[in-house]
Formats: C-alpha cells, structure tokens, sequence
C-alpha cells in the first residue's frame, strides 16, 4: 500500500474496503460507508481532540537535545496533565522515519529536561531506556500553556509538510486528551452523521485517550498500545443496550473504540458508563462480547492496530483483505483509505449476500 503523503482528511477519492460477516471482500468510494449502516444500529466514534504532544527540549544533565513524545497518562481529569508517560527520541524531528532517530541520552530517575519555560523530571524509567515517566514541576495551567505554545502534533516521516493541530482534530473533537489523532473518526463530519441519524441509526460518542501508534524501536512497539483512559457516557452506554436488546449492531469508528467499550463490557456484552483505563490488548484470541463491526484505516502487519482487526476476522481473510488492497493501491496511515470489517459470523464462510447494504443514500456527500 501506498502511505497517504497530503494531511487531509477527507479526500474526494478517499475508498473503502469492506469485509463482509462471510469473509468477502468488495470495493467502494469511502462515502458508501453510510450504505453499510442500518435501521436499529449504533455508531459510535472517539470524541477526543489531539493534544500538541511532541516537545523539544534538552536534557539537562548532558545538554543533549531529545524529542520527548507523550505518550500516556493515568486519567482525562484537565488538572492531571502534569504526569505523563514518555517515548523519548535523539536529536531529530519527524522528518527522520522513527526506525533511523539516534537514541536519546541515557536517562535515569531524577534526570530534568528544559522544554521552553518547563522543567520536567524523570520520575521512573518504565522498563525501557526509552520509555519514561515524567512529572512537570508546574501548576495545571502553566502545563497547559507551555504545550500550546511549545508543543506541536506527532507526526511521522511520511507526510512531508509540517502538521498544525486542527490537521489532527476531526470534526467531531472536544476534549484535548489524544496523543495521536483517533483519524478513523475522519470519515465524519456533521452532514453524514445527520445521514446515520436519517438511516434510522443512531450515532454517539466516548472519549478516550489515543496514545501514539509507533516508535520505531521493535521491543518498544511491542508494548503497544500503552494504558489510554477512557470515559463512555451514559447516554452512550444506554443507546447500545439498546442496540443490542433490538438487534441492531454496535459499528466502532476505529480502535480505540473498540478497545474501550470491550473493557467497559469486562467480557459480559454490558457497557458500563464512566471512566476507566484499557490495559487489554486485544487481538486474535481476543472474544468481542460489544462490537460487530469497526470502521478503520489501513494498518501494517504487525501493528497493535492490525491485530485487534484479527478480532473481527481470521488470518486469511485478512492476508486476502491485504492483497486487495496492495493491487488496487489504498493508501495507509492516518489519511489513507478506510477499511470496515463485520465481525466474522461463525458458519457464513463462502455464502452470498451476507452484508447486504442497504440503498444508497442519493444525497451522501465525502465532504
């Protein structure tokens, strides 16, 4: 697959792959996507906005310049934003691919950096020489102010041009609480949501805190994705026991959704409302007990994202849904194409008419 190289998020050619409960995969413009959602379903999509999360700064003790990547943190409380986990990286910025950065200074408890009028400590090094705890030595507010200001979004070697923050944020975004962009959520915008609304479904949001999706160090990626806080709301909570008491499906707009609802169900099908940390990762063992189907992007094998796909759908439909999508050139990464997958329904191998989309909608606009 071809990376998506231009940060906008959403393309008029922008396409979707779609893998049907039997395992059959078929082709369409990405705003088909409202096709494919039904009278009695639910949508549900990551409301948060994406913080600045990339900091410049030095390490005091060498004077050697580091880019520090937040990467995790604890709780969306807005007074907790003095404690974060941390991927720390040479000096560099993105327009180096993470696999090719130098490592950063060996860091050790009690270490500072300088990031413009800040003062961070390294709390605990969290079993990697890399991956780091941090504590900001200043009030809330002035945190704030300092990732405004200093901060600018993570960005990655295949898109060229420097990112601004409202490329990162989707229509839908409220709480500044995501280290990278929930970019499933770009195929929204308000017209199509008031589309899934006149489909007869109904469309609700959680909020939970996207970490970041690479590193460029394999032992490190290995533990993605980090612990992400999350909050469902109990409006959200109500619409699908709802869903589900009358038979429709819960369709997550990306992994994150997934990963939260899943916790908050803790296996039974129940979402609970309110706030909790997902520390799962879920992947080809996983049993989905919420969700049945998800809109995402294009995902590299080997990824966190990919395999909670391996959720949904087994090896070789996957490796089939990779081979498509190699040949007819989709464009991965988080302003590639989409890919939605129904959950795989256990004896529906090789039949058709399976996914039976609903009439298309004449005034669907990919704006």
């Amino acid at each position: 697959m071809i990376a998506a190289a231009a940060p906008i998020q959403r393309p008029a050619d922008a396409r979707l792959l779609v893998v049907g409960e039997d395992g059959t995969v078929s082709h369409h413009a990405r705003a088909s996507f409202l096709n494919f959602v039904h009278a009695g379903d639910v949508v549900i999509a990551n409301d948060a906005a994406t913080l600045p999360a990339s900091l410049i700064g030095v390490h005091s003790r060498t004077g050697s310049a580091v880019e520090i990547r937040l990467a995790g943190r604890h709780s969306l409380l807005p007074d907790e934003v003095t404690r974060f986990d941390a991927v720390l990286f040479g000096a560099g910025d993105y327009r180096t691919a993470t696999e090719y950065r130098p490592p950063p200074p060996a860091v050790q408890a009690g270490d500072a950096f300088c990031v413009g009028p800040l003062t961070a400590i390294v709390t605990k090094v969290l079993g990697h020489p890399r991956l780091v705890a941090i504590r900001f030595r200043h009030p809330a507010a002035e945190v704030w102010e300092a990732l405004a200001r200093h901060g600018r979004p993570i960005q990655y070697a295949y898109v060229p041009e420097p990112l601004a923050l409202w490329d990162t944020w989707t229509r839908i975004a409220s709480r500044p609480v995501a280290f990278e962009a929930p970019s499933a959520s770009f195929i929204l915008d308000w017209a199509v949501i008031g589309l899934i609304r006149a489909r007869g479904a109904d469309f609700a949001t959680i909020t939970h805190a996207a970490g970041i999706s690479s590193t460029g160090d394999v032992a490190l990626d290995a533990r993605l994705p980090l612990d992400e806080p999350y909050e469902i709301p109990a409006a959200t909570a109500a619409l699908i026991a709802s869903a589900r008491q009358s038979g429709g499906r819960v369709i997550a707009i990306g992994t994150t959704v997934v990963r939260a609802l899943e916790h908050a169900a803790n296996g039974d099908g129940r979402v609970r409302a309110g706030c909790g940390v997902a520390t799962q990762r879920i992947g080809p063992r996983s049993r989905l007990s919420v969700v049945d189907a998800i809109v995402s992007g294009t995902h590299e094998r080997g990824t966190s994202h990919y395999d909670l796909l391996r959720a949904f759908h087994d090896d070789a439909v996957l490796e089939r849904m990779e081979r498509e999508a190699d040949a007819r050139g989709y464009r991965t990464h988080e302003f590639g194409d989409s890919v939605m997958l129904l959950k795989k329904r256990e004896g529906l191998e090789g039949r058709d008419g399976v996914l039976s989309p609903l009439p298309p909608l004449s005034s669907i606009s990919p704006s």
